[in-house]
């Protein structure tokens, strides 16, 4: 493997903000982020890459090649979490096997934009349609997970169980689904007319408005690298081996549907990447019985800093030994 790539992503400022964040608190600095700050900065993200990809959508028209790729995605989505919860049930009950399973089966919008700015740095091009594949992976993972607690626990099956109007809004219409699915919307229907005009806003703001955030993260996973001791070791290999099976599989299935090398990657980051945000919302509301320091820490604590340091170069090494 060329290391240099490691080093390159690494050497990429905003996730040298997020090692700055970690080391913050391993030092116990008092360095604070106030909380509205990384909301509206989540909100600002999910708007630019919603917007773009709508925007880039239009450019490129609703292809065959781009509903196979949608088409795919969806499918990572539901497969995903149902055999990662059988690997997770030889160790786990079953509200937490399908909440992990749930939480692993959606993606982390952070660590794609974070591939996409590799990818910016290898002057590699991709395809602004894969924003629309991520905004349709957050949901169906939710809706699976759910399905699983149903099937394999001994919950009564009355409506008192599962609400699942309220699982369904939450799955569909969760603040975060739900802006980053109406910004691909505007960005596809303003077309190039609309880009020009936020062109400032979207576009030159973004990597200072991501690397703040990635800063933010930084702090928030430390923090988390103690809880995961209540997880052990199992569900600490869970979150780096998952992550390389899920982007194998993704980075074939790439290969099959004939995705340039450039969309390979953010596809194979997509199935690699675990949801800390729009799952762990869900999960909270509807399977109290999980714990959250599970799914949410080892996907913030262990998943997402191994992908952006380590998981995007190694699957970009893998893509291209077979493009």
């Amino acid at each position: 493997m060329d290391f240099s790539l490691i080093i390159s992503n690494f050497l990429n400022p905003p996730v040298l903000f997020f090692f700055l964040g970690m080391l913050a608190v391993l030092v116990k600095s008092d360095l604070d982020i106030p909380a509205p700050i990384p909301k509206l900065f989540s909100l600002y993200l999910l708007l630019s890459i919603g917007f773009k990809g709508g925007v880039e959508l239009a450019r490129s028209g609703i292809s065959q090649a781009v509903v196979v790729t949608l088409f795919a995605a969806i499918a990572m989505s539901i497969l995903v979490p149902i055999y990662t919860f059988f690997i997770l049930r030889s160790r786990l009950d079953p509200y937490n096997s399908a909440a992990i399973a749930a939480t692993y089966g959606s993606i982390s919008a952070v660590t794609f934009i974070t591939a996409g700015s590799f990818l910016d740095q290898l002057q590699i091009p991709y395809d602004g349609y894969m924003v629309a594949a991520l905004a349709l992976m957050e949901s169906p993972a939710i809706i699976i997970g759910l399905i699983l607690v149903n099937v394999f626990t001994d919950r009564p099956d009355d409506s008192e169980s599962i609400q699942w109007s309220e699982v369904l809004r939450e799955a569909f219409f969760n603040g975060s689904v739900f802006l980053l699915v109406g910004s691909v919307a505007i960005g596809f229907l303003t077309g190039e007319h609309g880009w020009q005009t936020l062109k400032p806003f979207t576009q030159d703001m973004f990597y200072g408005v991501l690397t703040f955030f990635l800063l933010d993260m930084g702090l928030v996973a430390a923090k988390r690298i103690q809880e995961l001791q209540k997880a052990g070791a199992f569900l600490v290999s869970f979150g780096v081996l998952i992550p390389l099976v899920n982007a194998t599989i993704g980075i074939f299935l790439a290969k099959a549907i004939a995705l340039s090398s450039g969309d390979a990657l953010l596809f194979s980051v997509l199935c690699a990447s675990a949801s800390y945000i729009a799952v762990p919302a869900a999960m909270r509301l509807t399977v109290p019985e999980a714990n959250p320091s599970f799914y949410i820490s080892a996907a913030l604590a262990v998943t997402f800093p191994f992908n952006i340091l380590i998981g995007i170069p190694l699957y970009e090494y893998g893509i291209n030994l077979l493009w």
